[in-house]
């Protein structure tokens, strides 16, 4: 059985010292051998941005993608091998600006993959720009005299559009963190986990005592009942998406590749796809 050291390799992350994204790597690491993952068995997808670089520092199949296309990606890995755990990562300006019409629709899709994002609310790596996470007023090299737009609220996104697991932890709380995204591993459907993860070089307005002193701990609530929608959504209003822990599960939801008759049983890459010249000739008849 694989260890935390197995999905460790020899890159060393050239990420900002103090960048909350280092706790991010340690908490997939721990949930991966938690949850009884081989490195063979993991694929870690993700788009553009300094979280980007997350999947080359993980000893498992990774793949570098596109700006906002970490998830399109993601899901075409899960559809082709049902065997691999796929998770997709990449920040709030990767997921929720040029990647939002993805993420809504992988959510409501509900195919079996986790998605990790990784918000500082700002855009590090273009060197501290607001993005949609960025809080209206928020001043920036893009925006001197504050931003006029009002950041979106991905958890409300992702319960209006339907999600079936909703998590958001905070990189400064690693036990917290590790366990939300094995119960994301686990969950048989689309996760989407949120982590405020500080950005401590352009960002000094949402930094971690900022989010100490501002956040919920649902850990800390003994009646909350994370499968109740009605609950989770007006929590979520209630802190101002402030919140940290399982937010949403819904376990009753089949997901998408389990809908799919055809690939009930095995993935495309399990299947014989081959064709005969005569029933290819067809085909293309009926295109003529």
């Amino acid at each position: 059985m694989a260890t935390l050291k197995d999905f460790r390799n020899n890159v060393k992350p050239n990420w900002c010292p103090g960048c909350g994204d280092f706790s991010v790597q340690a908490a997939i690491q721990r949930a991966a051998a938690n949850v009884g993952l081989e490195p063979e068995g993991l694929a870690i997808v993700s788009g553009i941005g300094c979280s980007g670089r997350i999947s080359g520092y993980i000893n498992a199949y990774g793949f570098h993608g596109i700006h906002g296309r970490s998830l399109p990606i993601a899901q075409g890995v899960k559809m082709a091998n049902r065997d691999l755990t796929v998770i997709a990562s990449g920040g709030d300006g990767d997921g929720f600006a040029i990647g939002m019409g993805h993420t809504v629709h992988a959510i409501r899709r509900n195919i079996d993959v986790t998605y990790i994002v990784m918000d500082n609310q700002i855009y590090g790596l273009t060197k501290g720009q607001a993005s949609p996470r960025s809080a209206e007023g928020f001043k920036t090299k893009s925006t001197p005299l504050g931003t006029i737009e009002s950041a979106i609220s991905p958890l409300e996104v992702a319960m209006a559009a339907g999600a079936t697991f909703v998590a958001q932890s905070f990189s400064s709380n690693l036990k917290q963190l590790t366990a939300v995204i094995e119960a994301g591993l686990n969950h048989k459907g689309f996760s989407l986990i949120n982590v405020f993860s500080p950005c401590v070089t352009f960002n000094k307005v949402n930094t971690y005592d900022w989010f100490k002193e501002n956040i919920v701990d649902l850990d800390e609530i003994p009646d909350y009942d994370y499968t109740n929608r009605v609950m989770a959504m007006t929590k979520i209003m209630e802190t101002n998406s402030m919140l940290t822990g399982i937010i949403y599960q819904n376990k009753d939801k089949k997901s998408y590749e389990d809908s799919i008759p055809s690939f009930a049983k095995e993935g495309l890459s399990k299947q014989d796809l081959q064709i005969s010249e005569a029933d290819f000739n067809k085909m293309l008849t009926e295109f003529k």
